[in-house]
């Protein structure tokens, strides 16, 4: 493995925000992790990178809607961007900031932070571009920020292409891995990560050496179930006749992380626990999949699942699951978009983990590209289609009504943000309104996620701007 070890540069700007209600001043965080103020419950992370913030297009904004008793409550959000007191960086157009977010605990201190790459942030007149910027988390929200960079230009090409949070050495700290997209590939910031830019270890792995896959997307979980986070590297791969996508698990341990087995290539993944074994799974969502050569024009996409063992991997057979497969609602077409975008969760209190799959372009009728999400069911036997849920602004409950080219399922969130043992469903629809976007909140029940009370809103619902903005192109929590 190439290891570099440097002294990350770092700088810090303090602001207050907008006031929210909070935690008392001396009651301990939650420590739950998505707990953005420490309240007890979990908050959702939703993003809008083309808006126009300060009068520059498609700056861009990440927006925090606060978790309570009843679920996320829209009356308790913040707004940030570059142009946010206490926020360093200023907005420019093409930064696009908030199409790259994950959240994780990066301080220590028990309030989850969130971490946006914003990739496109030319730095100077360098020509190098990439900033990781850390949004910390606390009693009153939002209120500081601290960008990291990296000292070394090879690092300096599109750093934050994609963002993931975990323990990938077992120390008990969070820490930050970040895609770039020049060597090395792969850049470790060592936790914890200091609010004041303390000197931090930065470790470079250039993935496509050592596996023959490129870093393109990153996704952190515990797939060996020994209490140290794993990492899914996902990229491409050569082949005799051109390129397939394909993945490589990096172990996590004391010594950091390391590569390991192969699985099934993708877009997009999500590590959990399907089958409550004590292994985290990995999901991969390929929405491009015909085959396992992945041909042009793949009808309609798919879902594999690659069973977690102590070792890594388990010696089971990975299960491929499409919307031609029994118990899941609609059915495989050309260019449906199945496995676009992927989130975990327990919708209904039984334990296991189910996942939800976005559909971003689902065909309802003549309504093209209008979108879908099918919530996956995990068991004992793993996941399986039987029970499956498909929902759409078509169906009954669903606030809105499917349009072409709104692309609901563009992004998926299962979060438990009311605390009652039961993920709700988060979806976004970038393309709804012209591409002003919409989010929309449907409540987890004991029969799984119910429309019952379901939600929609906007960017300018919770203070942001209107006009395009793609508000709900990423969501986290």
């Amino acid at each position: 493995m190439r290891k570099r070890t440097l002294l990350l540069a770092a700088t810090l700007t303090t602001g207050l925000l907008s006031a929210l209600p909070a935690t008392s001043a001396s009651a301990a965080p939650s420590g739950l992790a998505g707990d953005i103020n420490g309240d007890g419950y979990r908050d959702a992370v939703i993003t809008a990178p083309l808006a126009k913030i300060a009068g520059k297009s498609n700056a861009g904004y990440v927006a925090v809607v606060y978790g309570s008793a009843s679920g996320l409550n829209t009356s308790t959000r913040q707004i940030i961007s570059q142009d946010t007191a206490g926020i360093p960086g200023v907005p420019e157009s093409g930064d696009y900031f908030g199409d790259r977010v994950t959240t994780g605990d990066l301080d220590g201190d028990g309030y989850t932070d969130i971490v946006v790459g914003v990739h496109a942030e030319q730095i100077g007149s360098t020509g190098d571009s990439g900033v990781l910027t850390v949004l910390w988390g606390g009693a009153s929200g939002i209120k500081s920020g601290t960008d990291i960079s990296s000292p070394l230009p090879e690092n300096r090409n599109e750093l934050g292409w994609s963002v993931a949070t975990g323990d990938f050495d077992g120390d008990g700290d969070t820490d930050l891995a970040a895609a770039n997209i020049a060597y090395p590939e792969l850049n470790v910031f060592k936790g914890p990560i200091s609010r004041t830019g303390q000197a931090t270890e930065l470790v470079g792995i250039d993935t496509y050496e050592q596996t023959g896959i490129n870093t393109d997307q990153i996704v952190a979980g515990d797939v060996t179930g020994d209490g140290t986070s794993d990492l899914l590297v996902m990229g491409q791969e050569e082949i005799t006749d051109g390129y397939r996508t394909r993945s490589v698990l990096y172990k996590g341990s004391a010594a950091g992380l390391t590569p390991g087995s192969k699985v099934a290539g993708g877009y997009a993944a999500v590590i959990a626990d399907v089958n409550k074994d004590g292994f985290g799974d990995i999901v991969t969502g390929n929405f491009m999949e015909k085959s396992t050569d992945e041909p042009n024009g793949g009808l309609g996409g798919a879902v594999t699942v690659t069973y977690g063992a102590a070792g890594g991997l388990s010696t089971r057979t990975p299960v491929r699951i499409t919307q031609d497969t029994a118990g899941v609602p609609g059915a495989s077409e050309k260019n449906d978009a199945f496995g676009w975008s992927l989130d975990a969760g327990d919708t209904n209190g039984d334990g296991y983990t189910d996942i939800a799959v976005g559909v971003a372009n689902e065909d309802l009728g003549a309504k093209k590209d209008a979108g879908s999400v099918v919530i996956l069911r995990g068991a004992a036997s793993g996941l399986t289609g039987t029970g499956s849920q498909a929902f759409s602004q078509d169906t009954s409950g669903v606030p809105g009504t499917a349009e072409s080219y709104d692309y609901f399922g563009h992004s998926v969130l299962l979060t438990d943000a009311g605390n009652d043992g039961r993920a709700e469903l988060v979806t976004g629809a970038r393309g709804e309104n012209d591409g002003a976007g919409s989010a929309w909140t449907l409540r987890g029940s004991a029969s799984g996620i119910t429309t019952t009370g379901a939600k929609s809103f906007g960017s300018t619902t919770v203070g942001g701007p209107s006009g395009l903005t793609y508000f709900g192109d990423v969501l986290a929590g």
